[in-house]
């Protein structure tokens, strides 16, 4: 199977992609787990949602793609495990790739695989282990044309309060870039402080397709209006975890984000998508 025949799995008719992301258990963080506690029941709800894809862990692929009939989203694969989400970093860092990652991936038939760049303020280690680790991917998922998708994350210092990210544009650019030159097929990058110009980020991917991460959990009305401005600045689509699979209505909220990347819908009309009375929980 080529790149182009898995890329048409992912992407709509239209080139846009929205991806939930289902992985958050890998991470060995307890708050990751809020709202996908029965991961199967989670699964189930966003299957029956119909995004375009779902992102999730080797060990969790299998509840997906057991699920039975052809309409179904996409498996997007996460391909590395990391330690760095904690409140306080530990004295250890790493972001190792699980074990024949691309083996793996089309074993479970994903349609594409995810990696992590890390740029984490001192920890050359860890940057120098994420490069490391895309380098290895890249060659093997060339040879099976399976797609590569890098998320370039750049962090604040841990003494921020945790696992935060850093907006700086002036960051996120040079390492968007650095994962296309390192063989990105899609790009997955965090949007900057100021929204409006995330058109440089999408310059900087040089043709690749952007697809901005969801981060933490904002208010309905953040999040829509966020989604929108991102869409009109060029984005391919989304990847959204915790502001689906944390919300109360997980179903009508990713309807209200396939709304926004599939049909150019405002911030308004996702809204009143999200609001109606027959909510299906």
């Amino acid at each position: 199977m080529s790149i182009t025949s898995r890329f048409n799995r992912l992407f709509g008719s239209d080139g846009k992609c929205f991806d939930v992301a289902i992985d958050h258990g890998f991470f060995n963080e307890y708050n990751f787990l809020s709202g996908i506690e029965s991961i199967e029941k989670s699964i189930e709800v966003i299957v029956q949602s119909n995004p375009d894809a779902i992102q999730l862990s080797p060990g969790q692929a299998k509840i997906l793609q057991k699920i039975p009939g052809k309409d179904k989203p996409s498996l997007v694969l996460r391909s590395d495990i990391a330690n760095v989400y904690g409140n306080k970093l530990p004295i250890y860092l790493f972001s190792q790739l699980i074990d024949r990652p691309v083996e793996q991936a089309l074993t479970l038939d994903a349609a594409c695989i995810v990696v992590n760049l890390f740029f984490i303020p001192n920890q050359p280690e860890l940057y120098h282990q994420s490069i490391r680790n895309i380098c290895k991917l890249k060659p093997n998922c060339e040879r099976y044309g399976l797609p590569l998708m890098v998320e370039p994350l750049v962090m604040l210092p841990n003494d921020h309060g945790g696992y935060m990210v850093d907006g700086d544009l002036t960051k996120i650019v040079p390492l968007v870039r650095q994962a296309v030159e390192l063989g990105a097929d899609i790009i997955k990058a965090d949007p900057c402080d100021n929204v409006e110009e995330y058109h440089k980020v999408i310059e900087a991917a040089s043709g690749k397709p952007v697809l901005p991460r969801g981060g933490g959990r904002a208010s309905n009305e953040e999040i829509l209006s966020r989604t929108y401005h991102l869409m009109q600045q060029g984005s391919s689509g989304i990847v959204y975890g915790r502001n689906v699979i944390q919300h109360e209505n997980p179903s009508l909220m990713t309807k209200a984000f396939m709304a926004i990347v599939h049909e150019n819908a405002t911030p308004e009309q996702a809204l009143a998508i999200l609001n109606r009375k027959e909510a299906v929980l």
